[in-house]
């Protein structure tokens, strides 16, 4: 296994959006906390011999961090066809052991039934923006309903919306740690030209109807 700072300079050549939509909250992943996030995956055994799935892929940060990591099967799910474009030509810069499969659809319906181990990794929406309230509600939903186990990207301050959705719906947070997205300027409305976004990670584990 490799280190977790090997890991981030590895992912250090995927290259963001092209055209970031506001309308998808399209913010790349720090190849810093995507490290973390597969790096902590891998220590609890969520990723060797599972199926992982990317809901909201993006230009495939994490996708390509667990197929770094060796997962048996990666999917990477977006809607944006430009992305995934972008996460196929980043799939070449990294060079991963593992092919990710691209699936351009809705990740928070995916056309995808998994079996075997499931682990869902997502930096979903924060619903910052109008018209997008509650988009990582969706996302949760959708884990929920495909994964043994999940983590998930969300807002600082989120942890008691998490832990009370996971207990509606069979699930149980395990492990919770903060993460700093260091973002560059990319929309109009950004006033500066970096800024940090505090957020959490959250790992949870999902009975499902078992």
């Amino acid at each position: 296994m490799s280190t977790r700072r090997a890991l981030a300079q590895q992912l250090g050549v995927v290259a963001g959006f092209d055209s970031p939509r506001t309308d998808l909250e399209q913010y790349p992943t720090p190849p810093e906390v995507a490290a973390s996030i597969v790096h902590v995956a891998d220590t609890q055994g969520d990723i060797v011999d599972a199926t992982v799935l990317d809901l909201g892929t993006g230009t495939g940060m994490l996708a390509l961090g667990t197929a770094l990591r060796g997962a048996e099967r990666v999917v990477g799910v977006d809607l944006d066809r430009v992305a995934l474009s972008t996460a196929r030509q980043n799939e070449r810069r990294v060079g991963a052991r593992t092919t990710v499969e691209w699936c351009c659809g809705d990740a928070t319906n995916p056309p995808l039934c998994p079996s075997g181990p499931t682990t869902v990794l997502m930096n979903p929406p924060f619903g910052a923006q109008d018209g997008n309230e509650h988009a990582d509600r969706e996302f949760l939903a959708a884990a929920a309903s495909l994964a043994d186990v999940s983590y998930s990207v969300h807002n600082e301050g989120s942890r008691a919306f998490v832990e009370s959705f996971a207990a509606d719906n069979a699930g149980e947070v395990t492990h919770a740690f903060a993460a700093e997205l260091d973002l560059d300027r990319q929309f109009p409305f950004h006033e500066s030209k970096t800024h940090t976004v505090d957020a959490e990670v959250f790992r949870i584990e999902w009975a499902g109807d078992d």
